[in-house]
């Protein structure tokens, strides 16, 4: 998907999406401390798939990274995530009031 501006991006992310909560719990999950999948559905006590998923459109659009072996590959914030967290914090608030 092709968006206008890192704002357009966020807001479809996590606002303007169906699975837009879940993500944000990623985020903020691995902002705390970098995890792999498995990690990742144990703490947010939700289906392994249903990471799997909300993981690599959050990795294709360069919010998170991933390091290491296939198995056990291990997700982290992006630097562009933490510098422009409060932006998604405002989208997120303003609830996508006057949408982009």
């Amino acid at each position: 998907m092709s968006f206008d501006s890192k704002e357009h991006m966020y807001w479809w992310i996590f606002v303007g999406s169906r699975g837009g909560k879940m993500r944000l719990k990623i985020v903020e999950s691995l902002m705390q401390s970098p995890a792999n999948a498995n990690q990742l559905a144990q703490r947010l006590g939700v289906n392994y798939r249903t990471i799997e998923h909300h993981l690599k459109v959050l990795e294709s659009n360069g919010i998170i990274k991933s390091e290491g072996p296939r198995y056990g590959l291990t997700f982290f914030a992006t630097d562009s995530l933490k510098e422009n967290y409060s932006l998604i914090r405002r989208l997120l608030k303003d609830g996508g009031e006057g949408s982009i």
